[in-house]
């Protein structure tokens, strides 16, 4: 079993990410081979206070970029959307930032 610190990576902090905290849903970028039920507990044990609803994950492929002539690409990453329960409090990461 994974460190919550190591299944959870950052905070993904966007216009459309900050949007979503309305509805009580928080973006992260998590561990690559970590699955649903894992980032759930992870999210729970590193913020005290959370109880999760739902995990929806991604995985966002890397982009091709450029340096002159020479091209190659960023490396893949997986994404995951937190949403929390209703009666839960939020996240003061996230709430300082609004």
């Amino acid at each position: 079993m994974k460190a919550p610190q190591d299944i959870i990576l950052k905070p993904i902090i966007t216009e459309a990410s900050m949007m979503g905290i309305a509805q009580k849903k928080y973006t992260f970028k998590v561990a690559s081979d970590a699955n649903k039920i894992e980032i759930g507990k992870a999210v729970e044990a590193l913020f005290p206070g959370v109880s999760v609803l739902k995990v929806n994950t991604m995985h966002v492929r890397g982009r091709a970029k450029r340096m002159g002539m020479h091209q190659g690409y960023k490396p893949d990453w997986k994404k995951a959307i937190v949403t929390l329960k209703a009666d839960s409090k939020g996240i003061e990461f996230f709430e300082s930032m609004m």
